[in-house]
């Protein structure tokens, strides 16, 4: 069965990587037209703050532009961002794209060490610093990138070790928007305005709200940092109509006791992603939001953003999915289980970077003829539709039988009182592993343990069932990129008894 998405305008290449045709070769023809097309419409509002029209928003970026080129900056040189959540990290941005260069994103929960490390890795040679002037001189406009030619270079941040840097190239980011535009089901060509409430210096931020906005001439607002009365204000006052974030916001949001106090009919898409997601949330977030069409978005900091989508159509039925691959992504599993049909995730399309930054051995690991390796394992069913059911490091083994801690959690999430739920391996003497889960209840809440299990059984094979809950008060540690630190909840989780 055929994903659920526009498919027209589309080409196969030699290596059989389909790309969408008519799509501007670089992110700065992208801008131009957006410029062309619209000059007097807001392309960029800071909450708070300034806000500018597509024409003076070009004018002052290439101001920007200027100001780099008189600091020595050169084409194909590295810029890092270390500013927060604003109209300034935009200028920023596309300031360097019109200068040429490389932009680098950085982290701004990262620790001083790991800031050092990324400019210095990047061998960055101008930083964007936080209350500093954005630097200004005479319009620099260079347009004429190609699209394999490099625009970015976004950190991941692992469990341990360093981060590596994507390689991301102006066919990634502009692929990524119309894939952005095409998987929510927006006409080509309407006019939209998103809410900005996770960093920009993050994938989904950067190039799947900010540049696929500016791709489809819409308007992006800017929270400069999440505060969940702000967020409900914001769009009302903002008549924002594409929201995206991920499931805790959005849970944290409909609980608000004056939650129904907000118009917030202007909403007509509403994306989440980048965690387990209760079907009772789905559907919630259905009700509160009836005139919004709600999918599921999952992706990676190599795939720029998007590799599938869940449709409208499928959210409710299908909640534990992520969906079907976005118009030109290829998806493909290996090492398959026989017994489960679960294997590695693979990716292929022009949204995949080009491999890490100077790291040619990880890249060789990671990248195989054309196809990213995710290192997330996963099932395929019969329509088509992609289950991310765990990462492979995490799968727990439990006397010969594997457990998968998204598939858990996934269930777990949705257990009366649960907010957070992290499920890690226990070890066992004679098992090997159990499984473990840690859990932080809802705000005001108190968690009965024996009932989230009575509701965990109902829906799991009794050998995925926790034997060892602990319940903390805290939130899960994250590392600055908001994954879960799990091997610190290994190493410092007293379970105590088993439950059985």
């Amino acid at each position: 069965m055929p994903a659920p998405f526009d498919m027209s305008g589309i080409a196969t290449d030699a290596d059989g990587i389909r790309h969408y045709e008519g799509m501007p070769p670089n992110l700065v023809q992208m801008l131009r037209r957006s410029v062309d097309l619209v000059p007097d419409r807001v392309a960029v509002a800071e909450l708070g703050g300034d806000r500018m029209t597509y024409d003076r928003f070009w004018q002052r970026a290439a101001r920007v532009a200027g100001g780099l080129r008189d600091a020595g900056v050169r084409p194909g040189e590295r810029v890092a961002i270390r500013l927060g959540n604003g109209i300034d990290w935009t200028l920023a941005f596309f300031g360097a794209q019109l200068a040429q260069a490389v932009v680098v994103p950085v982290n701004t929960r990262f620790t001083e060490d790991e800031v050092d490390y990324v400019i210095g890795d990047s061998g960055a040679v101008f930083t964007f610093m936080p209350g500093a002037p954005l630097p200004e001189g005479s319009p620099v406009a260079l347009d004429d990138a190609g699209t394999d030619d490099l625009a970015a270079i976004f950190y991941t941040s692992g469990t341990t070790g360093f981060p590596k840097g994507a390689m991301t190239t102006h066919e990634n980011f502009v692929s990524n928007a119309e894939s952005a535009r095409r998987v929510i089901g927006m006409p080509r060509g309407e006019a939209t305005r998103t809410l900005v409430s996770v960093p920009l210096f993050h994938v989904t931020g950067c190039n799947s709200q900010f540049l696929a906005l500016t791709q489809m001439a819409g308007t992006t607002v800017v929270m400069p940092q999440f505060e969940v009365q702000a967020f409900l204000r914001a769009i009302q006052e903002e008549r924002i109509d594409n929201l995206v974030s991920v499931p805790a916001i959005y849970w944290l949001a409909i609980n608000q006791p004056n939650f129904a106090d907000f118009d917030l009919s202007s909403v007509r898409y509403l994306s989440y992603g980048g965690a387990p997601i209760a079907p009772d949330l789905v559907r919630a977030i259905m009700e509160r939001f009836p005139e919004a069409r709600v999918g599921n978005g999952f992706g990676l900091t190599e795939t720029s953003s998007i590799a599938t989508y869940l449709p409208h159509d499928w959210a409710a039925e299908h909640a534990d999915s992520v969906g079907f691959p976005a118009p030109v992504v290829d998806v493909s599993l290996v090492d398959v289980d026989p017994r489960t049909g679960v294997g590695e995730l693979l990716v292929r399309g022009p949204n995949v970077v080009k491999g890490y930054w100077n790291k040619p051995e990880a890249t060789r690991a990671a990248f195989t003829e054309g196809w990213l390796h995710t290192g997330d394992l996963a099932r395929i069913d019969e329509e088509g539709l992609v289950y991310i059911v765990d990462r492979a490091k995490d799968m727990i083994n439990r006397g010969g039988e594997n457990v998968y801690c998204v598939e858990v959690e996934n269930v777990m999430a949705g257990a009366p009182g649960v907010f957070e739920v992290a499920v890690v391996a226990v070890p066992d003497t004679m098992m090997g592993e159990k499984v473990g889960a840690v859990i932080v209840p809802s705000p005001g809440q108190n968690i009965d343990v024996e009932a989230v299990i009575a509701y965990t059984r109902r829906h799991l094979a009794e050998f995925k069932v926790p034997q060892y809950v602990t319940v903390r008060a805290e939130a899960l540690p994250r590392n600055p990129g908001g994954k879960v630190l799990k091997p610190v909840l290994r190493t410092t989780t007293q379970w105590g008894d088993p439950l059985r």
